[in-house]
């Protein structure tokens, strides 16, 4: 993208070098800061969190004279958003945090179509049904992060209230006429995809004029004068400023974040288990702890500037305590606790701090420890009778399914390979301990390294 597309426009974010110099360093930029200047511009320059922008003098001019509507979209392709939406998630949020308001939008109407962008191959499209249903689970969700009263309360929209009953002539009319197809190939987004193997069809390319249509109706309908999103999203973004200007003589701004990336060369938001989400149904709060727990030193100072609300210079002093002790791991622990919290709440982050205790710590857990791990861990119901014989422990093993029979269990005991709450068991053991039923309710048992399995005694 080159300054020459839409009046106004800056490649990149390098011009904000001498904002970030000039910041106090003192400002609780995680707090509401006021709307009489641009100190979200500058918070967020800190944070690394500007990839390309219009004029920052004219944006941090309008900012300065009060609050602004700023939107970003969220086209429902699934039931949940992931972990690689929080950044433009939390974007709103720091606007909102700062005396602006958000718009929130779930894209009913893109994505029916599909996104081009940052895409090798077009998405499967989506019948009615299984739309509305994304649409709903979508929203929810951007309501739990954004406040819906008082002042400078959110606004969530779905664009199909403008857009469903509109007719293709009228369309092409009020929109296209006004979108050169010189300026649709000229994006990043379309070039790479006609440079691809898979091409690109008439229904993907038309994507942008749509999107560019949302900025408009929301420039009518609630005075928008700020599109934010994914650094993928600026050809999109750029078409709406541009639509805004020719058919609304109206000036508009733009603001992209930078797409997620890790230094180890893998795709943020993937394990080896698939795509971490925010809805707890296919990712649970301990897992997605448990991913931040594990992201890379290389990593965990960016992750926290963009992905937590915590002030910048609480996250300077988080990494000064890391770089003091690395091994105790304390930046990913605040940055898992900080995120979990925001997604589920603190109630699932305490949760998840104690199954990992009770997964990986050296102390005897306790009842509560070992509540936490349910639905984390495989268990099973058993009697307090069933736990008492002379064999308990082989019939524990076979009970829950750990081991095949009585005789796989011997083997493996006598292999070293079985330990009961936490505590590694002797080869001669045979029969579980009297302290072994933690708070009269629970059996941890283990068997190699990975294989758990919890006994709730009913």
């Amino acid at each position: 993208m080159t300054a020459g597309t839409v009046p106004g426009i800056a490649p990149r974010a390098d011009i904000w070098g001498d904002r970030v110099k000039r910041l106090d360093l003192g400002r609780a930029s995680g707090h509401r800061e006021g709307v009489n200047g641009p100190a979200i511009l500058d918070d967020l320059a800190r944070r690394g969190l500007i990839h390309d922008s219009t004029d920052p003098d004219a944006l941090a001019a309008r900012l300065a004279e009060g609050p602004i509507s700023v939107y970003c979209g969220f086209d429902p392709t699934a039931d949940s958003l992931h972990i690689g939406h929080l950044v433009p998630l939390l974007l709103l949020r720091r606007f909102q945090d700062a005396g602006h308001r958000p718009i929130a939008l779930a894209g009913g109407a893109t994505g029916m179509v599909g996104d081009p962008s940052g895409r090798s191959e077009e998405r499967n499209l989506l019948d009615d049904a299984a739309l509305a249903h994304n649409v709903a689970a979508v929203a929810d969700q951007l309501r739990a992060f954004l406040r819906f009263d008082g002042d400078g309360s959110a606004v969530l929209v779905d664009n199909r209230e403008w857009t469903a009953g509109v007719g293709v002539l009228e369309f092409l009319r009020d929109v296209g006429k006004h979108v050169t197809i010189g300026t649709m190939l000229a994006k990043e987004s379309v070039r790479s995809r006609l440079a691809g193997d898979q091409g690109l069809s008439f229904t993907e390319f038309s994507y942008m004029l749509l999107q560019a249509n949302d900025f408009a109706e929301l420039h009518e309908r609630h005075g928008c004068q700020l599109q934010v999103g994914g650094s993928d999203q600026w050809g999109n973004i750029t078409a709406g400023i541009d639509l805004i200007r020719r058919r609304l003589g109206a000036p508009a701004h733009g603001l992209t974040v930078p797409l997620v990336t890790r230094s180890d060369g893998a795709k943020f938001g993937k394990t080896a288990n698939g795509t971490v989400w925010l809805d707890p149904a296919r990712t649970l709060p301990y897992e997605l702890h448990q991913y931040f727990m594990n992201v890379d030193d290389r990593d965990v100072e960016r992750f926290l500037l963009q992905l937590t609300l915590l002030p910048v210079a609480d996250i300077e002093a988080v990494m000064a305590e890391h770089a003091a002790g690395p091994e105790a791991r304390v930046a990913q622990r605040r940055l898992a606790d900080e995120v979990c919290t925001l997604v589920h709440g603190a109630d699932e982050t305490g949760r998840a701090v104690l199954a990992a205790r009770g997964l990986f710590g050296s102390e005897p857990p306790t009842g509560d420890v070992l509540e936490a791990l349910r639905g984390i861990v495989p268990e099973t119901e058993v009697a307090a009778a069933d736990l008492a014989g002379d064999e308990s422990l082989v019939d524990a093993l076979v009970a829950s399914g750990l081991c095949s029979s009585r005789g796989d269990a011997r083997r493996t005991i006598a292999g070293g390979g079985v330990a009961v709450n936490g505590h590694r068991q002797g080869p001669e053991a045979v029969r579980l301990s009297d302290d072994a039923i933690v708070d009269g309710r629970f059996v941890l048992l283990q068997k190699g390294k990975r294989s758990r399995h919890l006994l709730v005694v009913s």
